[in-house]
């Protein structure tokens, strides 16, 4: 999901409420403790070198039971947030704490925000000489996996 689609969608919204896919609930009383602009500049295992940038909201829980994020108060976190840090409109990125923290993409399902569960993967596959039969299934999400000697590890 882009800022602008977060965005859109806020300005409709009565509540703010995060689910994991397998569905169990952020806790109503989450708070964003970050939004940044992350720039990550890499070079493949292919020798690309690549560029990608994304907006990255940080979710946490503390011990306020109380507290709830509206959608106004969330869109003017945006809103300052864009102002400052000079934000294009790029995919979002969710932290999250589960044992450890998890980085998460995130989708809207029509009623609630939802954490999409990402994978890595191998962005040099011309590289590998990885065969289609070489590929691993890691949830629902064919992934290339590169094997012990090959030439993009």
């Amino acid at each position: 999901m882009k800022l602008s689609e977060i965005k859109s969608l806020l300005s409709t919204m009565k509540t703010v409420e995060f689910v994991l896919e397998n569905g169990d609930r952020v806790p109503a009383h989450f708070h964003i403790t970050e939004v940044g602009l992350i720039n990550k500049h890499f070079i493949d295992c292919g020798g690309t070198v690549r560029m990608e940038s994304n907006i990255n909201f940080q979710l946490w829980n503390a011990n306020d039971l109380d507290h709830r994020l509206d959608p106004s108060k969330l869109l003017s976190i945006i809103k300052l947030s864009e102002s400052k840090l000079n934000l294009g409109d790029f995919e979002i990125e969710v932290e999250y704490q589960l044992s450890t923290i998890g980085k998460f993409g995130l989708t809207h399902n029509g009623s609630h925000f939802v954490l999409t569960n990402k994978q890595t993967a191998c962005l040099a596959d011309d590289h590998c000489g990885i065969p289609s039969e070489g590929l691993q299934v890691i949830g629902n999400v064919a992934t290339q996996c590169c094997t012990p000697g090959g030439s993009c590890c």
